[in-house]
This record gives structure tokens, C-alpha cells and sequence, in this order.
């Protein structure tokens, strides 16, 4: 009988160990799942990090190209800005009323000269902003001055004391004016 409690006994504690191996098998696959499913949340976290990364690049790639392409476009700019104060300086001499006649015909060549410069500067993208009796415009005029005149029409460019000039879409330089500002309500200037 004694063997008999003793294959009782056996049978209970393997008993006992199926139930617990049975327990820790169940913890041992819940476990596993979890560490799978971190394992996976961590790779697509990884992997959208990846993929951030990969558009910041190639977005900070075109932002490179693209900076490439407007110093190309506007590389002149500089020089064309450097170019317009003798420019002008020598628009204002030939310009220049005389009564001598033989000043007068060097006058000429040097205004062919001075439209030869004028056409070398339209052809690399410099052009003069119109302002004489246009609508004063703040992105490219500024305004210097300002008269009273009820004959012309409120905010008028009446004179142009400096020559704006654009370089291709953009601004050198803005024209200086005088602009005209009347006000009709009260009969005074604005």
C-alpha cells in the first residue's frame, strides 16, 4: 500500500506540475505576444522615423536645388546694381541741354553709346520701372516727396527724382518720387 500512496502522491504533483506547466506556457505565450507587439509597434515607430527622415532629406534636397537656381538666375544682380550709378551719371551729361554746337554732336555718339549700354542692360534683364504719371505703387516706388495739385488725380507720380529699375522679377532698385496728394473733403493737403 505504501506504493500505492506513493504512485498517489507522484500522480498528484504531476498533477500539480501539468497545471502549473500549463500556467506558465499560458504566461509565457501572453509574454511573448506582448514582446511581439512592442517589437512591432517599435519597428513601424522605426520605420515611420525612417521614412520622415527620408522626406526631410530629399525635401532639404530640392530646397538646395532650387536655391541653386535663383543665385544662377540672380547672380548679376549685384553687378547690374553696381552698374546703374555710372549708368545714370552718364544718361544725366549726355542728357544735359548746351548751345554749343560742336559739344552737341560729341553729345550724340555718347547717346549712342549710352543706348548701346541701355540695350546691354534690358538684354541681361534690367528694365527701368515706369513711374512718370503712373499710380504710386509702395512695392516699387517710394515716396520722397509730396505736392498739392487738384489738376491730377490723388496718389499720382508727379516726378521721378531717382530711377527705379527691376532686375528680371525683381527689385534693384525702387523709384523715388513725388507723388500727388490732394484731399477733396477739406480742400487742404492730406
Amino acid at each position: 500500500m505504501a506504493d500505492k500512496e506513493k504512485d498517489a502522491v507522484i500522480v498528484d504533483e504531476t498533477e500539480h506540475v501539468d497545471v502549473d506547466s500549463k500556467e506558465s506556457k499560458k504566461e509565457k505565450k501572453t509574454k511573448q505576444q506582448q514582446k511581439i507587439e512592442f517589437l512591432e509597434a517599435e519597428v513601424k515607430e522605426l520605420n515611420d522615423k525612417y521614412l520622415r527622415t527620408l522626406a526631410e532629406a530629399e525635401n532639404f534636397k530640392k530646397r538646395i536645388q532650387a536655391e541653386k537656381i535663383m543665385d544662377r538666375k540672380y547672380a548679376a544682380s549685384s553687378f547690374a546694381t553696381e552698374l546703374l550709378v555710372p549708368y545714370e551719371q552718364f544718361s544725366k551729361i549726355v542728357d544735359f541741354p548746351s548751345d554749343n554746337e560742336l559739344l552737341n554732336n560729341f553729345l550724340i555718339g555718347f547717346k549712342m553709346i549710352r543706348d548701346q549700354f541701355k540695350s546691354v542692360l534690358e538684354n541681361e534683364g534690367v528694365v527701368e520701372i515706369k513711374a512718370l504719371g503712373e499710380v504710386f505703387d509702395a512695392k516699387v516706388h517710394h515716396a520722397i516727396e509730396k505736392e498739392s495739385n487738384k489738376d491730377k488725380p490723388n496718389g499720382t507720380v508727379l516726378e521721378v527724382l531717382q530711377n527705379g529699375y527691376l532686375f528680371k522679377d525683381r527689385i534693384l532698385r525702387p523709384a523715388m518720387v513725388k507723388i500727388n496728394e490732394w484731399s477733396e473733403d477739406n480742400g487742404e493737403d492730406k
